[in-house]
């Protein structure tokens, strides 16, 4: 299949389609504010989160800590109450793939997009503020349990025959065209595409030993996208 023939897949009526990494922390600000809108809103219920995998690590390597810790720094600064943190555990316990996190959210979302979308927050939490080892197989059913939105059996047994690892790949497929530009990228039912939305950094030295800085900060299009997908 050429790259001419892969399509991004339609966005669901009453859904954000989602594309992003979990480790991203613009995407941990952007989910963060959808929800709140969300809720803000009165349209929980109404309006879902449908997640798509951009796995940054297909593109460029192992996930490095310091590029997570800076970027924690910056934009805990502006969305604070997104929970951020500096990773805290020791080094080799450091997630430097979210593969099978992907996959995992991939496997809820056979349960129902709610519980795709109660473990992708989970499991972001638990990387951000906890320091936990989302890479790991325990880890994620541990965290997976803790939503009380997930069957966990079913979970496991899905990861354990690896039959969502198939709709990874055909996410980072998409990813790698340019029907999608990274992480976080956000489509509406009515065509509607996103990149990033509403913040715009520029980095302060050499990426991940810099820091980033925030030149531009507009949350207001969480609200405009939310109602816009209701409707």
């Amino acid at each position: 299949m050429t790259t001419t023939e892969i399509q991004r897949p339609a966005v669901l009526a009453g859904t954000i389609q989602l594309w992003s990494d979990l480790l991203c922390p613009f995407a941990h600000v952007a989910i963060h504010r959808l929800v709140t809108a969300r809720r803000r809103l009165g349209l929980d219920g109404r309006v879902t989160l449908d997640h798509h995998t951009f796995p940054l690590e297909l593109f460029n390597g192992p996930h490095p800590r310091p590029g997570t810790d800076t970027e924690a720094v910056g934009l805990g600064q502006i969305e604070p109450a997104a929970g951020f943190r500096v990773w805290t555990q020791p080094d080799w316990l450091y997630p430097s793939t979210v593969l099978l996190a992907a996959e995992a959210v991939h496997a809820a979302k056979a349960q129902g997009l709610g519980a795709a979308e109660e473990l992708d927050r989970a499991l972001r939490a638990a990387f951000w503020v906890e320091s936990r080892s989302i890479a790991h197989r325990k880890v994620i059913l541990d965290v997976a349990g803790e939503t009380g939105a997930v069957d966990v059996t079913e979970l496991a047994a899905a990861l354990d025959s690896g039959w969502h690892r198939a709709d990874v790949m055909a996410d980072y497929a998409v990813a790698s065209t340019s029907a999608v530009n990274g992480s976080p990228h956000l489509f509406l039912p009515d065509g509607t595409g996103e990149h990033n939305p509403g913040l715009t950094v520029h980095w302060e030295g050499p990426w991940a030993s810099g820091y980033p800085i925030v030149d531009e900060d507009d949350s207001g299009w969480a609200e405009t996208l939310v109602e816009r997908a209701a409707a």
